[in-house]
């Protein structure tokens, strides 16, 4: 049986580390596969020829390793820690928002026609009570009451279907 000195391997752990490095792009990845390479290469020191490169039977070790990763994480994908994308999906629960869209919408159809149209004018189309009044055709007071007894409906059906 061939065994190899502690020293021997200390002195391969840079250049494996580089390697590494160089095959993951993520310092943190490549030294787990160069913690891989060391446990494999060294339960297996059996397989190793005297005489042979120990660095290339390393470098041939790690790429195997590597290589078996890539193909697992492709078919598993990668694992990230639940820390890194967390606050990407963190978002309120849509029911909240879908319930209040109800409630809105029962309330706009227990609008009359013009009180419909001028919220809808002023507060969709961000008209100014002045341009809403113009384009309707009415007075400025008339768009400031309609909109003034539209929200009242608003809130009273706000109340009358709560979520």
């Amino acid at each position: 049986m061939y065994t190899v000195s502690n020293e021997v391997l200390r002195e391969e752990i840079p250049h494996l580390r580089r390697y590494a490095r160089s095959l993951t792009h993520d310092i943190d990845r490549a030294d787990d596969l160069v913690q891989d390479v060391l446990e494999r290469g060294i339960s297996r020191i059996e397989s190793f020829h005297s005489g042979s490169n120990l660095r290339t039977w390393m470098f041939a070790i790690m790429h195997n390793l590597y290589i078996d990763q890539c193909r697992r994480d492709k078919r598993c994908g990668i694992h990230l820690p639940v820390e890194d994308w967390m606050d990407l999906i963190e978002q309120p629960a849509a029911q909240i928002w879908n319930s209040a869209l109800d409630d809105f919408a029962k309330g706009f159809e227990k609008l009359k026609k013009t009180e419909q149209t001028v919220l809808f004018l002023v507060g969709l189309e961000g008209l100014k009570y002045e341009e809403a009044a113009d384009r309707l055709g009415i007075a400025v007071g008339t768009v400031k009451s309609r909109l003034s007894r539209a929200r009242a409906t608003l809130r009273v059906c706000h109340q009358e279907f709560p979520h």
